[in-house]
């Protein structure tokens, strides 16, 4: 085992408590209390999918994470989900290490968190992002390019992270991309105190997603057939190309409209939300995040039809969000061989950086003393 991984230390593991500046990003229905927990017990930090938990199981599944490991985690969320307060004060109560967000809570609510001791760590994906969310009082920032799955920018993580880098002075993970060691080991070399993985920890043997889900994941092997597409929701998103996600798009505007007014309220109905409710929702989401009232419509598609592939286990009867990273893993593992593997390569790889250095600088000593 290489010497380097006993000291791969970095102000992140520091700041988490963790053992390796591994992050594994909360990502919907997929992020469970059994995928944190594998995920801390193996060394990185886990990070809970509060943004899609029902408000009766939010703290459930909290306790749940704690009864399966003694190590720190966090949780997400989204300001303008129902259940948002619900979240940010049990997440104070029950004195979480961290908390993770996009355009998320205003600075007196991460003024309650600094208090408590919850460290807040915003996603961005663009250094006028991440400086505003330091001003706001972030600890540290995770910056994601555009290999990352999801909602995504145009700017890939190599051309991103320098600039995000240049722009904060608080602690910077980089996501978008990455599944090995030597992506790790990357991104230290960038200045990063770490990488943030989704699609990586989806692809484990601790996910819950099901079966026939995880082998479309694994069947793709070309970066190309996981794209960006705003059919959705009216906003870019990458996921991997199959025959829903172009039925989507092959929807012209006005059967798309109707589209998204069935889905809507399939949602509705299934997460017991009540019209009143969903019109605030709306409402919350054009105010606060400056959409439009095409996309305010079109992103109550998201939530169901991403459940049907990613919790039903339907594959062709919904969307599949994932990074371009999926191409690359070529088999389902558990989170500690994950992990173990992709520390082991990082300390390789650092080791012979350190050695190439090594050499050099013998040469240069040797080439002074001949002059």
């Amino acid at each position: 085992m290489s010497a380097t991984i006993s000291t791969l230390r970095t102000p992140l593991t520091d700041l988490l408590g963790c053992r390796y500046p591994i992050v594994q990003t909360a990502m919907g229905w997929v992020a469970d209390a059994k995928l944190v927990a594998a995920t801390c017990n193996a060394g990185g930090f886990g990070f809970l999918a509060g943004a899609t938990l029902e408000a009766d199981r939010v703290e459930a599944e909290i306790l749940r994470v704690k009864s399966l490991t003694d190590r720190p985690f966090g949780i997400n969320f989204h300001m303008f989900q129902p259940n948002a307060q619900q979240v940010v004060d049990l997440a104070i109560r029950h004195r979480l290490r961290a908390v993770s967000y996009g355009r998320g809570p205003d600075a007196a609510t991460i003024r309650r968190f600094k208090e408590a001791g919850v460290l807040c760590i915003p996603t961005v994906g663009a250094p006028k992002h991440a400086a505003k969310a330091v001003e706001l009082g972030a600890d540290a920032v995770t910056v994601q390019g555009a290999e990352g799955g999801g909602h995504t920018g145009s700017v890939p993580t190599t051309l991103l992270l320098p600039r995000v880098l240049d722009a904060v002075q608080v602690p910077v993970i980089a996501a978008g991309g990455f599944f090995d060691g030597r992506g790790l080991a990357a991104a230290l070399g960038y200045g990063a105190a770490g990488i943030a993985m989704g699609t990586r920890f989806l692809m484990t043997e601790e996910s819950p997603v099901p079966p026939d889900t995880l082998a479309r994941y694994l069947a793709v092997k070309d970066p190309a057939q996981i794209r960006v597409s705003a059919a959705l929701d009216g906003l870019p998103q990458r996921m991997i190309d199959n025959p829903y996600l172009l039925h989507l798009e092959a929807l012209g505007p006005l059967r798309r409209t109707l589209f998204a007014l069935r889905t809507a309220q399939a949602w509705r109905r299934q997460n017991g939300l009540s019209l009143a409710q969903m019109a605030a929702l709306g409402v919350k989401a054009l105010r606060e995040h400056g959409y439009t009232a095409s996309q305010t419509l079109m992103a109550a598609n998201a939530p169901y039809l991403i459940q049907r592939a990613i919790v039903d286990g339907v594959p062709d009867e919904g969307v599949l969000p994932g990074g371009q990273a999926a191409a690359m893993i070529g088999a389902i593992e558990p989170c500690a061989a994950v992990i173990e593997r992709i520390v082991q390569e990082a300390g390789e790889r650092l080791d012979a950086l350190c050695a190439l250095s090594a050499r050099s600088a013998s040469r240069d000593v040797a080439m002074t003393d001949t002059h």
